[in-house]
């Protein structure tokens, strides 16, 4: 899994939008965040949280990309469904979630699988890692990465 103060790799990742690139973005934060499967209760609670604070996130000069496995129609359908204005890739090849290293063995009930794990990546607007959130617990945690944001901003 990546760490503070790596680089964010440059990727790029098909969105319900069009295409998203890091290299488009250069000079402004970026919050990268990791969801399992959209339309579930904590990836719907997780991205409505970061849409409810999309206009925050913009006044500080920070992109937010939620990127799950799902394909653009599915994260279309979930954008739709919820009114969601952030950003949301689909990583259906996997090439995303292993650069940041969230594709990782899970277990439910005894039966192993692979999976996302929920995880968020914030670096700064020179592209380097300032903070890094391991198997996130939902609630409460936008409003934690938009406190992190302004921190880098000062």
């Amino acid at each position: 899994m990546l760490k503070i103060n790596d680089r964010i790799p440059n990727f790029e990742i098909s969105t319900d939008t069009g295409e998203f690139k890091v290299s488009d973005h250069v000079g402004k934060n970026m919050v990268v965040f990791f969801f399992p499967r959209a339309d579930t209760s904590g990836c719907t609670a997780e991205s409505i949280a970061f849409t409810n604070l999309q206009k925050n996130f913009e006044q500080l000069k920070c992109v937010v990309i939620g990127i799950s496995k799902d394909d653009v129609k599915k994260q279309s359908k979930f954008r739709n469904k919820y009114g969601l204005t952030c950003e949301l890739g689909s990583d259906f090849e996997n090439n995303v979630c292993e650069q940041f290293g969230v594709w990782v063995e899970k277990s439910m009930y005894g039966k192993k699988y692979m999976g996302i794990q929920r995880s968020t990546f914030l670096s700064n607007s020179q592209g380097i890692i300032t903070n890094v959130w391991e198997k996130v617990k939902v609630t409460g945690h936008a409003e934690e990465v938009l406190a992190a944001v302004k921190k880098i901003n000062m």
